[in-house]
């Protein structure tokens, strides 16, 4: 994966600002009041609509959901989904990247308009956003090193260190089951911690799993444990003005899974389908 900072410090600034517009994404960019989910009167799809663009959270760095391939290009299922998406609206996308915890409180805060980003749809967000309907489904597997002999199930989590972004469906689960919990960056750092032997276990999403191993097939790890349970992901709205976005988001999910696109791109990244239960 390209390293953006890198990227950055030797490119132009000019040439930057050409690269970033054509790409129509951007690293914690902040969103202009008159563009954000925060004025009144008028429901979020009206005002995406006028402005003629829709800004989407996202991290950029969980692949196969969305990650920056060797040339630079941001993709993955999720941010195809968003453009897809920003096609049927008929306005442009523009990505907005940033760390996992600060995305959802920009959705509140109205510095997007809706985050892709895999988010599972947890009862205690549920009470806090607005979702679609779900467009993927997924399982959590935990995932330890190739000696570990220890970790068999969910419960043997209790007492153990593993490592999650803060506020992620994963770190709850881990904690959940008794497990000491380490804040982490991104899923590389994750598996740089596992792989060093400094955590005992991370929790993540099967496919998730299934693509770093496709990726690095030397790498020592293996999956321990399946969680019973499989958790719905759906698209996250700010609570507030958004009813209207919400059903025209369900029509469009509901359009793209009944063409065949949605399998389509999850085929693609994933290998398998889980825009189906």
């Amino acid at each position: 994966m390209l390293n953006r900072r890198t990227f950055q410090l030797v490119l132009p600034v000019a040439l930057l600002s050409v690269v970033l517009g054509i790409s129509g994404c951007s690293k914690e960019e902040p969103v202009d009041a008159q563009t954000s989910a925060t004025q009144s009167g008028q429901d979020l799809l009206d005002q995406i609509r006028t402005k003629g663009k829709i800004v989407i959270a996202t991290e950029g760095t969980w692949s196969p959901w969305t990650f920056h391939d060797q040339s630079g290009k941001l993709t993955g299922y999720d941010i195809e989904v968003g453009r897809l998406i920003a096609q049927r609206l008929g306005v442009e996308p523009q990505f907005v990247e940033g760390k996992w915890d600060g995305l959802l409180a920009g959705i509140s805060a109205g510095r997007y308009d809706i985050m892709i980003n895999g988010v599972d749809m947890t009862p205690e967000r549920e009470k806090a956003y607005r979702f679609t309907e779900p467009y993927a489904y997924n399982r959590t597997v935990v995932i330890v090193s190739d000696q570990n002999t220890e970790i068999k199930s969910m419960q043997d989590l209790k007492g153990k260190q593993t490592a999650n972004t803060i506020s992620s469906t994963y770190a709850e689960i881990a904690e959940k089951y008794g497990a000491r919990v380490d804040g982490v960056d991104d899923l590389n750092q994750t598996f740089e911690l596992l792989l060093s032997g400094r955590i005992d276990a991370t929790l993540n999403a099967e496919v998730v799993y299934y693509d770093y191993k496709k990726v690095h097939p030397q790498a020592a790890v293996k999956i321990a444990a399946i969680a019973d349970e499989t958790t719905s992901v759906g698209i996250p709205l700010k609570k507030e003005g958004t009813e209207k976005l919400q059903a025209e988001l369900n029509k469009i999910l509901n359009d793209l899974r009944a063409s065949g696109e949605l399998s389509k791109l999850s085929t693609q990244f994933f290998g398998t389908d889980i825009s189906k239960k």
